[in-house]
């Protein structure tokens, strides 16, 4: 059973009593998510600008201060090593994400693989990211963490991830043991989804183009937002199974959970939450005069 995951009885903040690894403390260096960059992503910059200098841009800027080292694909993880490390003590943690496993998936998961080639550099921004050529996007680290974090997946449970696009949610689940798959309608998307699996070290996710069969999961996380409630979905759980998911739009949106419970569904708000929209579950246009 779930602490506080039956819808009407009060959330439990349960003290996280598992120890931390030294890797995942906080670090000092964290500034605000937004305004002044931290020292992960100003080494990232710095990187690109080498990179830069060696194509041939920027030479007259490059002609100042001493030369740099060149730019090496060892010298980019690092970077990106540095900016994952950034984005779980300074979103994640500070938007209530505690529980140690999605932490540590977070913080070993390479976001930027989901992320297409020419827009990695933006994979662990607090903001969600569009997936050109899709209909799809990522919702921001913090926003998917917390409610993986909320969904509680355990390890060997049969876990969905709808709408995922590339599939980062999904991939994030994956490391923390449960056993996922991607249900990704957009076809574009799940081009995307397939090798940013592997190269996550996810390769064992399977994608899907259709629904899997009735009460087949005990998990869904729904990665995008709904104006309506995605009421299609709910026969896809099993008794006792859970699915949150993210409705309204704008800043009237509320992530929400629902359980299984005796053949109904029901839930309750969590907390306030922006995504990119989910289209097959926007409110029908309004008939005017």
């Amino acid at each position: 059973m779930h602490p506080g995951s039956i819808p009407g009885e009060a959330s439990k903040q349960t003290p996280n009593t598992r120890r931390i690894p030294a890797s995942l403390q906080p670090l000092d260096r964290c500034r605000s998510a937004s305004g002044v960059r931290s020292e992960g992503a100003l080494a990232f910059c710095a990187a690109l600008e080498q990179k830069a200098a060696m194509n041939g841009a920027g030479r007259a800027a490059a002609a100042g201060p001493p030369a740099r080292a060149p730019w090496t694909e060892n010298s980019g993880m690092e970077a990106f090593i540095e900016l994952r490390r950034n984005m779980v003590d300074c979103q994640l943690r500070t938007y209530d994400v505690t529980d140690r496993d999605v932490l540590a998936a977070a913080d070993s998961v390479p976001r930027e693989a989901f992320v297409p080639g020419n827009a990695s550099h933006l994979a662990y921004l607090d903001q969600p990211i569009a997936l050109p050529g899709t209909s799809r996007g990522l919702m921001a680290p913090m926003v998917v963490a917390r409610m993986i974090q909320t969904l509680d997946p355990e390890p060997g449970e049969d876990v969905l991830e709808y709408g995922g696009g590339s599939g980062y949610g999904a991939a994030l689940m994956q490391r923390m043991g449960a056993k996922v798959s991607l249900w990704e309608p957009d076809a574009e998307a799940r081009k995307l989804a397939g090798p940013a699996l592997a190269a996550a070290g996810a390769g064992e996710v399977a994608i899907l183009d259709k629904a899997p069969a009735p009460a087949s999961c005990d998990a869904i996380l729904v990665s995008g937002a709904c104006e309506v409630q995605p009421s299609t979905l709910f026969p896809l759980l099993r008794e006792e199974g859970r699915l949150i998911v993210i409705e309204g739009a704008g800043r009237a949106a509320r992530v929400k959970l629902y359980q299984k419970s005796m053949g109904a569904v029901s839930g309750r708000t969590v907390f306030d939450a922006f995504a990119p929209e989910l289209a097959e579950f926007r409110r029908p246009a309004a008939f005017t005069f």
